[in-house]
């Protein structure tokens, strides 16, 4: 099914070529702030480059195959549509699925780092109240209209690049790359064959530098000129994002200890403490100014997440429930409530803490990028299963150097699934787990979704 039907409900094309971009890059922009610090930990700062590198690639290939998709099939539901037009319902549940699971994670993990932030500034604030406040409040924003959440998107986004461009700046006179060579390869000074295993550990967080980018897919229903806006909206996306994850890496690293700022929810507000001192208003502004790209990726992901709930409940993949659209608003309301309810429960579930060793933000973020990756993987596939059985589909945009950069991005996504399988075990079977039991009712549900495709007829 390439579009929605006429008799479902249905979005309004409100968004254009700068909201979608604002989407794009505020979707990710808060992995420039908390996460892939992670990652240092296990590979250093050198190993991580290396991981970085590999995993930017990676996604830049990804986008621009993913976005043959999505302007070939502009639906709310993104991967969903994609795979399901490919390889039928169960294609379609597997990328319905792992797409929710990586949007639905993903917020909890950024608003755990918003209530870090304030903590920063108010040390009496509970960072878990924190998160369960900035859900509240950025629920009912997206609730209240997407052209107004598009806007709010936009200028945070803004806010929040600038505010990286300023990290830079502020961190530069105290920049030294012995600081950052320093232990650079999973704590050794030089290179040896014992750091692989670290830099194979990092690429969940490497993967944060730019997870979710894809979600403005989940948007392409409601963009005005979908075929042209969106290609632009991605390519130039990811090449921001890109030189933003680079910049910011580099420039945390040789602010000082590097190691102090592994395993910490605001590794940049601590690397600027380490140039101008705990009481400097510069550190005041970064920690104002951080929460704004905190706020962009929540918002967006909110709005993604929202999306795909709706997608797959319009077509009796979830309850019907979730499809109905707000009479005032026009939204999914109920998508967007049922999403949060998900992301709170994870914000409390403290037994996650010690799952493999981890910190709760670092298994929550694992969780998010066990989902995109299988997505990844599912819609590379589709991409390629789409050329050989539907070659006369209207492409407004093709993938370039085909089949090349979908190939390198397939084989990358299967790389880093095995490799996260290898390290995460367990938080893997929790993910299977999931994908499992939603596999349960999809079974039990094929009589709704018959239903549904003859009432649609």
């Amino acid at each position: 099914m390439a579009t929605p039907s006429t008799q479902s409900p249905v979005l309004q094309q409100t968004l254009g070529t700068v909201q979608l971009w604002g989407i794009a890059v505020g979707l990710v922009i808060s992995g420039e702030y908390f996460g892939w610090s992670f990652g240092w930990a296990s590979a250093g700062t050198l190993g991580f480059t290396v991981t970085a590198l590999f995993i930017a690639a990676m996604y830049t290939c990804f986008i621009f195959s993913f976005t043959e998709l999505t302007t070939s099939i502009p639906h709310a539901g993104g991967p969903f549509a994609y795979s399901k037009q490919a390889f039928g319902p169960v294609g379609g549940y597997i990328a319905g699925a792992a797409t929710l699971i990586e949007f639905v994670f993903a917020p909890p993990a950024i608003a755990l780092a918003i209530g870090a932030y304030l903590n920063v500034q108010f040390p009496s604030i509970d960072p878990k109240m924190a998160a369960v406040g900035a859900y509240i409040v950025f629920m009912l924003l997206n609730i209240v209209g997407v052209q107004i959440a598009a806007t709010f998107e936009l200028a945070v986004t803004l806010l929040a690049i600038f505010e990286l461009l300023v990290f830079m700046g502020v961190v530069s006179p105290g920049f030294s790359i012995a600081n950052f060579t320093k232990g650079g390869w999973s704590g050794q000074d030089s290179f040896s064959w014992a750091a692989i295993p670290g830099m194979f550990a990092a690429i969940p967080f490497a993967i944060w530098f730019f997870l979710a980018i894809e979600g403005v897919a989940m948007a392409a229903e409601e963009a005005k000129d979908p075929k042209r806006s969106i290609p632009i909206a991605y390519i130039t996306g990811i090449l921001t994002l890109v030189v933003l994850a680079v910049g910011v890496m580099i420039f945390a690293g040789g602010a000082g200890d590097w190691t102090k700022l592994a395993n910490i929810n605001d590794p940049l507000p601590q690397a600027m403490k380490l140039i101008v001192g705990e009481n400097s208003q510069w550190l005041h502004m970064l920690v104002w100014l951080g929460l704004f790209g905190l706020i962009a990726s929540f918002h967006g992901i909110i709005l993604g997440y929202s999306r795909q709930i709706f997608a797959l409940a319009r077509e009796a993949y979830l309850p019907a429930y979730f499809a109905k659209i707000h009479p005032r608003f026009n939204t999914p309301h109920r998508a967007i409530l049922a999403g949060g309810v998900v992301g709170i429960a994870a914000i409390f579930s403290d037994e996650l803490i010690t799952l493999g060793g981890q910190t709760l933000t670092a298994n929550i973020v694992t969780m998010s990028v066990f989902g995109a990756i299988v997505m990844y993987i599912i819609s590379m596939l589709s991409l390629f299963q789409l050329r050989r059985t539907a070659p006369n589909m209207v492409r407004p945009f093709r993938a370039p150097l085909y089949p090349l950069f979908p190939a390198f991005a397939l084989v990358g996504a299967c790389v880093c699934l095995v490799t996260m399988v290898y390290f995460n075990p367990l938080m893997f079977a929790i993910f299977v787990g999931f994908m499992a039991v939603g596999g349960v009712y999809f079974v039990l549900t094929k009589g709704q979704r018959t239903a549904a495709v003859l009432a649609a007829a």
